[in-house]
């Protein structure tokens, strides 16, 4: 198990790059189960996750190659079905929660798929309902072993069909939709989610001869197709590293250019660093953020406490509520931030307060934040990342705060971001890596 061992109020400058869409390339790699051609995909972030999901392509017979720096071929043109009934399958995949968009390729094109319970972060519960009943719907059945936590999936052909999403879950949406495109006849999925990494996907199976439209709504039709063929996709930069890099100049009192952001896709992102009173300058496809000696918390117009809550997309994105929690502990005012979609997102404060912020945990799914204004540094202590966007808000506070902190199981931390301290490193972070 490794650390980092940080030391922290260094004001950092320069420019940092965000890596590739970890959401998108968990779908987008599983995508090319769909067909037998060739897919190149450019832009895929290495990170612990997605590194996972490419060797379990590869156990699983996809012939992959890395052409460049963060660029792959591969080509699903030889999968042995008879591997998913190994033991050494069960745990490759059960160790990813990403692996259950296997399930929508697999069915589609060839009847039958396997999948043991999946892994990922311990932040509540994470139903699986919604990928199960829209395969289902598609004609896909399934049955269950308690003791061995393994799902089996067949159908002989899978049939369109309507159907209206009991949660707009952008896994589920993922699955289904890949599903649907090998499907005979229509599917309409209604509630769907449209975050921009389900509108990387569809753009990537159009280009593989997939028929959809409603492309960037929550109204997805999908006329399916007898097979798919090659493309070459190329990934937008994961805006959840974004706002990481924005809260991470805030804390610092860093000024720092973004590169590369691919600003249309970040939707209400800069909006809400705004109404934390953090300046963002937009530079054509990049972001500027100027050095901030203070910042203040809007409130609403009759005056009462801001809120930040998350919610499906276009609202706020869940994997940024544990930043801005951290950010408002520096800033002038409160703040309530409420996280609404998963239950232990908030477990983390623990460690914040014992650095010195003040916080209130209201609830599980609630925390008010009383800024200090800067009147008092945070101060170094160790402590463990429970997963990675908690890590992540936790080596911000470390970063800022006075002294040395060490972060324990980083692993969680790579999990999601690309050499995060050696890109630190770069932009003058005091921060090691000790094995």
């Amino acid at each position: 198990m490794s650390s980092f061992e940080i030391i922290g109020g260094q004001k950092l400058h320069g420019e940092i790059t965000p890596q590739g869409a970890k959401n998108e390339a968990l779908q987008i790699i599983c995508a090319t189960l769909l067909t037998p051609e060739k897919i190149t995909v450019h832009n895929v972030p290495d990170i612990r996750d997605v590194n996972k999901l490419i060797e379990l392509l590869a156990y699983l017979g996809v012939e992959i190659t890395c052409l460049a720096e963060g660029s792959y071929s591969f080509q699903a043109k030889k999968i042995d079905l008879e591997l998913l009934k190994t033991e050494e399958y069960k745990i490759k995949a059960a160790s990813l929660r990403g692996s259950i968009m296997i399930l929508g390729p697999l069915v589609a094109r060839f009847g039958k798929a396997y999948i043991p319970q999946p892994g990922g972060d311990k932040i509540g519960r994470r139903r699986l309902d919604t990928h199960f009943f829209g395969l289902q719907a598609l004609g896909a059945k399934f049955s269950y072993e308690p003791k061995e936590s393994f799902y089996r999936i067949e159908a002989e052909r899978l049939q369109g069909k309507y159907m209206l999403l009991d949660e707009a879950s952008v896994t589920g949406t993922a699955n289904i939709l890949m599903a649907a495109t090998l499907a005979q006849g229509r599917t309409t999925i209604f509630n769907a989610a449209c975050e921009p990494y389900i509108l990387q996907l569809t753009k990537m199976l159009i280009g593989m001869g997939a028929k959809i439209s409603g492309v960037g709504s929550n109204l997805l039709v999908i006329d399916g197709v007898d097979n798919l063929g090659a493309c070459d996709h190329r990934m937008m930069a994961d805006m959840i590293e974004v706002g990481s890099f924005i809260g991470l100049a805030a804390m610092t009192q860093s000024e720092l250019t973004i590169k590369d952001v691919d600003y249309e896709a970040l939707g209400l992102i800069p909006e809400m660093f705004r109404r934390m009173g953090i300046r963002i300058e937009k530079r054509g496809n990049d972001i500027h953020i100027p050095e901030h000696k203070e910042y203040e918390i809007e409130t609403f117009i009759d005056g009462s406490i801001m809120t930040i809550a998350d919610a499906p997309w276009p609202g706020f994105t869940p994997d940024l509520i544990s930043i801005m929690l951290v950010i408002a502990i520096q800033a002038k005012g409160s703040v309530l931030i409420h996280q609404k979609m998963f239950e232990s997102r908030l477990f983390f404060v623990d460690k914040l307060i014992d650095m010195g912020a003040r916080i209130i945990l209201c609830d599980p799914h609630r925390a008010t934040v009383i800024g200090l204004n800067r009147e008092n540094p945070l101060r170094g202590i160790s402590m463990t990342s429970p997963d990675i966007r908690a890590g992540v808000a936790l080596l911000i506070a470390a970063l800022s705060a006075e002294g040395k902190s060490v972060i324990h199981n980083i692993e969680q931390i790579d999990r999601g971001y690309q050499n995060i301290d050696i890109r630190l490193r770069k932009l003058g972070a005091k921060i090691q890596r000790i094995d």
